[in-house]
C-alpha cells in the first residue's frame, strides 16, 4: 500500500534547509520508492540536494519553484529559500530515474532518457506511467524522445522555473542539477494513478487558423493578417501597446488555446513576447508563445478573472478525485507559475481551497513555467498556463 509525507524548510542555510524537507518527508518509512523535490531558484540548488541526500539513499527528482510552494501547512517561500519534499513509500512500487542535459538532438535525448529510465528500473518493460520535468523549451521534442521508446504512457509533469524568466530554473535528478536538459521517473505499479489536466479557461467567440510559424513557437499569423494585430484586435488593445512588450502577466487571464480537428480545446498556449522569438525587436508583428504551435491547427482566445482561476483549483481538484477510483495517498498539484503571478497575494486563497479537497492527504505544488499531461483521447501534451493535478491511489 502507497503511504507518502510532506516535508519542508525556510532554514536560511539551504544544506539544513533540504535536510529538514527530507528528515520530515521520509520519516518511520522503509520503502521510499521516489522522492520530489522542489527548491528556491537561487545558487544553492545543489546544497538543497546534498542536504536532502543526507537523510534519504532514495531516488530524487524535482525542479525549482517558482517563488514558492504550497504544502498542507500553507505557502512555503523566503528571501532565503526554500525546500520541499513529497515522499512516496511502497514497498510493490518500482520506479527508474533517467536524465540528460539538452543536446543537439533534443527527440535522441529522449530517446536516451527513456533507456536509462527502463535500464534503472531492470526491466524491459514500458512503465504505467511517467514523471517529466524539463527546462522550458524543447518539451515537446523530448516527449516525442520518450513516446519512441515506451510508446503512448500517461505522462504528468511540469518544467522547472525560476522567479523573473531569466533562465535561472534548475532539474533535479538523484545527484545532477542540471540548467538545460530533462529528467523522467517512470513507474511501475498496479496502484492505480490518475491526472486532471486543464487550464479552467473560458472560450471566446475570436478564433481563426494559424497560417504561419515560425521555429515552432512563434506565431506569425492567423488568417493571414499578423498575430500581434489579430490578438491586439481580439483583446481590444492596440497593437503598439504589444510590440516590443514581455506580455507574460498581461495574457495571463487573456491566452489563447489550440483546437482538434473535432472543435475541442487540447491545450493552452501562453503568449510570452511582442516580437520575433523574444529578441524583444519590433521588426516583425508575432507574438512569441511558451509551446510548439503547427500551422494549418485552429486557434482560439480564451479568458478567465483571476477569481477563476482561484477557483479552478477546487474544481480541479474535484474532478480529480472523482477520477481516481481508490482512497488517494498522495497528490502532486502541478501549478503554472504564470497563472500563481496572476494570482498575486491571493495565493493563500488556492492554499485554502486545495486543503479543503485534499482531507488530510499529503500534497506539493511547485510553481512551473509549463505543464504536461494527457486529454480525454489519451494524448500526452506539452502546455502553458494549466494545471497538472495528479493524485497517487494507496492501492
Amino acid at each position: 500500500m502507497l503511504k507518502s509525507k510532506v516535508g519542508y524548510s525556510i532554514n536560511p542555510d539551504p544544506f539544513i534547509a533540504g535536510l529538514e524537507a527530507a528528515k520530515e518527508s521520509t520519516k518511520d518509512f522503509s520503502n521510499v520508492k521516489l522522492n520530489f523535490l522542489f527548491t528556491a531558484a537561487d545558487d544553492n540548488v545543489k546544497k538543497y540536494l546534498k542536504g536532502a541526500q543526507s537523510a534519504t539513499t532514495s531516488p530524487i527528482i524535482g525542479c525549482t519553484s517558482s517563488t514558492g510552494i504550497i504544502v498542507p501547512d500553507g505557502y512555503i517561500t523566503s528571501p532565503s529559500g526554500f525546500a520541499g519534499m513529497l515522499s512516496l513509500n511502497d514497498s510493490n512500487m518500482v520506479v527508474g530515474i533517467g536524465c540528460h542535459e539538452a543536446g543537439r538532438d533534443a527527440r535522441a535525448i529522449g530517446r536516451k532518457v527513456a533507456i536509462e529510465a527502463v535500464e534503472n528500473a531492470k526491466t524491459t518493460r514500458a512503465p504505467a506511467y511517467f514523471y517529466m520535468v524539463s527546462s522550458p523549451k524543447e518539451e515537446e521534442e523530448y516527449l516525442m524522445g520518450i513516446q519512441d521508446v515506451i510508446g503512448r504512457v500517461p505522462m504528468f509533469g511540469g518544467s522547472a522555473a525560476d522567479n523573473d524568466v531569466e533562465g535561472n530554473w534548475k532539474i533535479i535528478c538523484n545527484d545532477k542539477v542540471i540548467s538545460d536538459g530533462v529528467a523522467v521517473a517512470f513507474f511501475y505499479t498496479d496502484n492505480e494513478i490518475a491526472t486532471s489536466f486543464t487550464g479552467a479557461y473560458n472560450e471566446t467567440s475570436n478564433m481563426g487558423l494559424i497560417t504561419e510559424v515560425k521555429n515552432n513557437r512563434t506565431l506569425v499569423s492567423i488568417d493571414g493578417v499578423s498575430a500581434l494585430k489579430k490578438y491586439a484586435h481580439w483583446t481590444n488593445v492596440s497593437p503598439n501597446s504589444l510590440k516590443g512588450k514581455n506580455l507574460l502577466v498581461a495574457s495571463i487571464t487573456k491566452p489563447l488555446g489550440v483546437k482538434d480537428p473535432l472543435g475541442n480545446l487540447t491545450v493552452i498556449r501562453h503568449p510570452m513576447f511582442g516580437n520575433d522569438q523574444g529578441t524583444r525587436t519590433t521588426s516583425d508583428d508575432t507574438i512569441t508563445l511558451g509551446n510548439k504551435v503547427v500551422e494549418g491547427t485552429a486557434i482560439i482566445q480564451l479568458e478567465a478573472t483571476v477569481d477563476e482561476l482561484i477557483n479552478s483549483t477546487s474544481s480541479t481538484m474535484k474532478d480529480l478525485k472523482k477520477q481516481l477510483y481508490t482512497e488517494p495517498a498522495a497528490y502532486l498539484l502541478v501549478h503554472c507559475g504564470g497563472r500563481r503571478a496572476g494570482i498575486a497575494d491571493r495565493i493563500d486563497e488556492v492554499h485554502k481551497n486545495i486543503l479543503k479537497e485534499a482531507r488530510g492527504v499529503p500534497f506539493i505544488v511547485p510553481f512551473t513555467f509549463g505543464e504536461y499531461g494527457y486529454d480525454e483521447h489519451s494524448a500526452n501534451i506539452c502546455g502553458g498556463l494549466m494545471l497538472s493535478f495528479t493524485a497517487f491511489g494507496k492501492n
